[in-house]
């Protein structure tokens, strides 16, 4: 069984890095938790009830104190959106008091608002109604500031005009979600401001975001501090320590534990509770110093990265931080638009995730595309170190100088082939990185559809395989892997020097030679298919003339053995040669005979038989690609017939 286990991870393994990551020490004493919670979970009843108790209590009393959240309960979750949904049930229980008996009829006279953020967590309001059951109507979102402070904050006006609004409506506002962080530039909103104008409408507060980690640390800002008035917040510790499979935590305050245990916050089954006992083992394992110091880590390498990044002329910071360096462990970063004026798209940084382990790609409203390095959430799974963050710099110093060359020279590449149009045709593709994506079409005439496809293919994967042989430090390849386009040659980052002229003309004259060698190959095989069926024929009628000559008696096996020795007869079935540069089919007289060895030249001393240099490999810079290519040019000369 264990066997079988194995293939069905690792079935489809084909590489060496499709592994699950390194698992260390503190990784294993998480896991270890699932293992002894289901050991535990066969426990006599009265055993469990007080073991599970024990750790339900010691594991919310470590996370309260850690991230100063006091007098507070817990509740461990999977899915870490869950939490937010158990305490919105627990609000309904709160604000409806008939809603326990009633039900949804009773949401009817006043329909409750949920208000969140719109650079809040993608799909998180329509989970919210999906899982209880509310119409879309009940989720209000609330923009962000535009004309003062961040542009990734909650408008707090705003809110209080909407919330008035839908008061006079005859709505009932329930529950507002704030970001501590928000998931892609890792601001925070103002959540004193939101916290006293929540308690002015009697509205609950609830607040997540991988900022709450900073609340860990020795020194926390005032923005996050305000973050312990909340009535309830979500922590991922798990992501935060670099621990498998533990369970988000929502932590919340309320006195009625009877409408905690109707919302699912709370369960009268002792092995429910067993959820927090890999979270217990792991605390205990770490510490608070190792916590805390983990935190941190996180925290400086933001600080370092930053000040790097000053350094970095090509490269500019998306978002600066409003507050100080600890209170947003987050670096977004993006290719400088004042570096040079034809290199405006900055979607193109996407090429980095492909070469970058730690970073990935973000779509911010104002800023366009970034790319994000988040250490908190990568740093403890990775184990990023500074050595990491200069290895990054120092990959970016490489990368933005070609990708700047590239982008300063996509529109040469685009105009360039379109001079070798219809031949060459030039792909739209704004998601490619590099120089951009050709197609060439055979220029034969008469094909359907269906062979014309298949000439398509052909072509361009000899083509694709002859300029990944050109020395030369460009990468052609088929494109994104689950891109649109088929049989195209995408051309990847070049550097200033690449002269693009000769790029595309070796490529036109590489697609060229190919094609017309097909058609070479093409017309020799119809010329050697005619020849053989000529040397049937003909060998046909040199036996028939034989029978005449001979007659029919020389046939027989024995009697014609017999009088060919008496009396032999000179043969005058000749044989046949073909000759593939003239396309003749000749007799071999002329070849046997020493009197006509001057007639015609053999086929070792035709044309086509000349020995040829394969195609050379090129160098596509200005200085010396001109002379390589001519060169190459003449190499590739088809036979002429």
């Amino acid at each position: 069984i264990l066997h079988l286990v194995h293939n069905l991870i690792h079935e489809e393994e084909e590489e060496e890095d499709n592994r699950m990551q390194n698992v260390g020490e503190q990784g294993h004493m998480a896991l270890l938790g699932h293992s002894l919670a289901a050991y535990i979970s066969v426990l006599d009843r009265e055993r469990l009830r007080k073991l599970t108790t024990r750790i339900l209590s010691d594991t919310t009393l470590w996370l309260c104190r850690l991230f100063r959240y006091e007098n507070g309960s817990a509740y461990f979750h999977e899915d870490d959106r869950d939490g937010l949904v158990k305490v919105c049930r627990l609000v309904i229980n709160a604000r409806y008091e008939e809603y326990a008996s009633e039900g949804y009829a009773v949401l009817n006279f006043k329909q409750p608002v949920i208000y969140q953020s719109a650079s809040g967590r993608p799909g998180l309001g329509q989970h919210l109604c999906s899982q209880l059951g509310l119409p879309l109507s009940s989720l209000c979102t609330v923009p962000c500031n535009t004309i003062f402070g961040s542009q990734h904050q909650m408008d707090v006006a705003l809110l209080d005009k909407l919330i008035k609004e839908d008061i006079e409506a005859g709505k009932l506002p329930l529950l507002l979600i704030a970001n501590a962080g928000t998931p892609g530039a890792g601001h925070t909103d103002k959540l004193a401001r939101l916290k006293d104008l929540c308690d002015q409408y009697s509205m609950w507060f609830h607040v997540e975001g991988v900022n709450l980690a900073t609340l860990a640390l020795g020194q926390v800002t005032s923005a996050i501090m305000a973050a312990n008035r909340s009535d309830s917040m979500t922590l991922t510790p798990g992501q935060w320590l670099g621990l498998p499979a533990v369970t988000a935590v929502t932590l919340y305050r309320h006195e009625d534990p009877a409408l905690s245990l109707a919302a699912g916050l709370t369960s009268s089954q002792p092995v429910a509770k067993l959820r927090a006992l890999p979270l217990w083992l792991s605390l205990q394992y770490l510490g608070h110093n190792g916590i805390v110091q983990k935190i941190k880590h996180a925290a400086t390498l933001v600080s370092t990265t930053e000040k790097r990044f000053q350094f970095l002329i090509s490269v500019s910071l998306c978002v600066q931080q409003v507050e100080d360096e600890l209170s947003s462990p987050v670096v977004l970063f993006k290719f400088s638009q004042e570096m040079s004026l034809c290199c405006k798209r900055s979607q193109h940084l996407s090429c980095l995730t492909t070469q970058l382990s730690g970073v990935d790609v973000v779509e911010l409203e104002d800023e366009g595309t970034c790319v994000r390095f988040s250490p908190l959430l990568t740093a403890a799974v990775l184990g990023t170190q500074q050595d990491d963050v200069e290895a990054l710099v120092e990959k970016l110093s490489e990368l933005v100088p070609v990708m700047s060359s590239t982008m300063c020279l996509r529109q040469d590449f685009r105009e360039e082939t379109h001079r070798h149009s219809p031949s060459l045709i030039y792909m739209e593709d704004p998601s490619w990185p590099g120089l951009g994506a050709v197609r060439y079409e055979p220029q034969a005439e008469g094909m359907d559809e269906s062979r014309r496809k298949q000439e398509l293919e052909k072509i361009n994967t000899e083509l694709l395989k002859k300029l990944q042989d050109l020395d030369t430090d460009i990468i052609f390849s088929t494109g994104p892997e689950f891109g649109t386009e088929e049989d195209c040659i995408f051309v990847g980052m070049v550097t200033e020097d690449v002269d693009v002229s000769e790029l595309v003309d070796t490529i036109a004259a590489l697609g060229r030679d190919i094609e017309e060698s097909g058609r070479l190959l093409e017309n020799m095989t119809e010329v050697v298919r005619k020849g053989i069926l000529e040397a049937e024929i003909q060998l046909q009628k040199a036996n028939e003339e034989k029978l005449m000559e001979e007659g029919v008696i020389r046939q027989l096996p024995l009697v014609g053995s017999v009088l060919n020795w008496f009396s032999p007869v000179q043969s005058s079935v000749k044989g046949r040669t073909f000759n593939l540069a003239a396309g003749s089919l000749d007799s071999t007289e002329v070849t046997y005979s020493t009197k006509a060895q001057t007639g015609r030249p053999s086929l070792q001393d035709t044309p086509s038989s000349s020995s040829k240099r394969l195609p050379g490999r090129v160098s596509l810079s200005r200085t010396t690609a001109s002379s390589q290519i001519n060169n190459d040019k003449s190499s590739v000369e088809p036979v002429k017939m």
